[in-house]
């Protein structure tokens, strides 16, 4: 397969950037600032680990700046920033570093995420004086709409989520047909998360390189009835539901697939649950779509657990938004009345956790189309495609 770059051209940036733009007006605003790492990487291309020195975009009608630690230039250079870079010597410093910010001493409309901390909020009012300070969900709102290039980066971070999925049933298949120990959750986790990156530096180049690049939660038997449990040493045991919760991120991208394996044939109690799950998320998945309320949807999908008599085994929503983040809006949820819109990714996953027994979840990303939705992830979902014969 020919590699290509995770990279995403400047072209891009300035597309975002002068969208961003076109809608500050509409916000009262003159100008927005945010030290979001996501927002950051949204806006620039510049991907970055956060720490104490701060790392900030300012953007306004004329210009778009990053200010960072010089540290970092050369990285913000490397990665092609799309912004004009003004770095700071060091933190703390001589100077505040959000002073090296351009236009310090105008008045000024200032929209900042609900994410930034008040220590920051209040360096940045230190910096602008003169200017107003405002939370805004601007850059949160044009998130949520992918643009087709960062389409195609999902699509490929599923298909590789794909490959993991396979290659965790096989470590467990070799291991039978060896007659060898089952693979424990720990194994199974680094195995999946080493395939996922041989995958991505193996045919891409410019690898874009975030926290979860490539991995997941491998969970089985009474432990997967913890919908956040971490991988153990428990080792694999015949009978078990065993959960492989995966996912990675191709040019910063997150898609995540989940699939629930029974080893062995499944008992009668383990087939009620899987199909139960199996039901809501396909319920789920044709409730995706423009137009429709994130909420209504949760609604739809979960309340074929609860008719299933399985409602008090429930422990979230459905699901979440996809992109920057693994998780953020919207979020298919109570609460959350975010009209779904085209080319807006979601995840798709219900789930059931039965203390002392199993959990049960199956997930999929999907992307809201213009007449629906449709599964970037594809490895099969019903339970006789999930069992892994003794």
């Amino acid at each position: 397969m020919a590699s290509w770059s995770q990279r995403l051209p400047a072209e891009h940036y300035r597309t975002v950037q002068d969208a961003l733009r076109g809608r500050l007006a509409g916000a009262g605003l003159d100008a927005l600032c945010t030290d979001d790492p996501n927002d950051v990487a949204y806006l620039t291309g510049f991907f970055h680990h956060p720490g104490e020195r701060p790392v900030a975009v300012l953007l306004d009608a004329d210009r778009t700046v990053l200010v960072l630690p010089e540290l970092e230039r050369e990285h913000a250079q490397a990665q092609r920033a799309a912004a004009e870079l003004v770095a700071f010597p060091e933190y703390p410093g001589l100077r505040p570093p959000l002073s090296y910010l351009p236009g310090t001493n105008r008045r000024a409309r200032i929209g900042v995420p609900g994410s930034m901390t008040l220590a920051r909020r209040d360096a940045l009012a230190a910096a602008f004086p003169a200017a107003t300070l405002s939370v805004t969900p601007l850059v949160d709102t044009m998130r949520q709409i992918k643009y087709p290039a960062e389409i195609a980066l999902h699509a490929e971070a599923a298909r590789i989520t794909d490959r993991m999925l396979v290659a965790g049933r096989e470590l467990i298949e070799q291991a039978l047909r060896a007659g060898t120990d089952l693979p424990s959750e720990a194994e199974l986790a680094a195995h999946v998360g080493g395939v996922g990156t041989g995958i991505m530096y193996a045919e891409h180049t410019d690898v874009v390189v975030v926290g979860l690049l490539a991995g997941g939660l491998v969970y089985a038997g009474a432990n997967s009835a913890h919908p956040h449990a971490l991988p153990s040493g428990y080792r694999l045991r015949a009978g078990d539901t065993f959960m492989l919760s995966l996912g990675c991120a191709v040019g910063g991208r997150y898609v995540e697939g989940e699939r629930t394996f029974v080893l062995g044939e499944p008992s009668a109690q383990q087939r009620r649950y899987h199909d139960a799950v199996r039901e809501a998320q396909q319920v789920g998945a044709d409730a995706i779509r423009p137009g429709a309320v994130s909420s209504e949807v949760n609604r739809q999908c979960l309340q074929v657990i609860v008719d299933a008599g399985f409602g008090g085994y429930l422990r979230h929503r459905q699901g979440h938004g996809i992109g920057l983040g693994m998780h953020e809006p919207p979020w298919l949820a109570d609460g959350d009345d975010t009209a779904l819109a085209a080319n807006m990714i979601v995840s798709n996953e219900p789930g059931l956790y039965v203390p002392e027994h199993a959990g049960y979840r199956i997930s999929d990303s999907m992307l809201v189309t213009e007449t629906g939705s449709r599964r970037l992830t594809s490895y099969p979902r019903g339970l006789d495609d999930l069992v892994i014969s003794l």
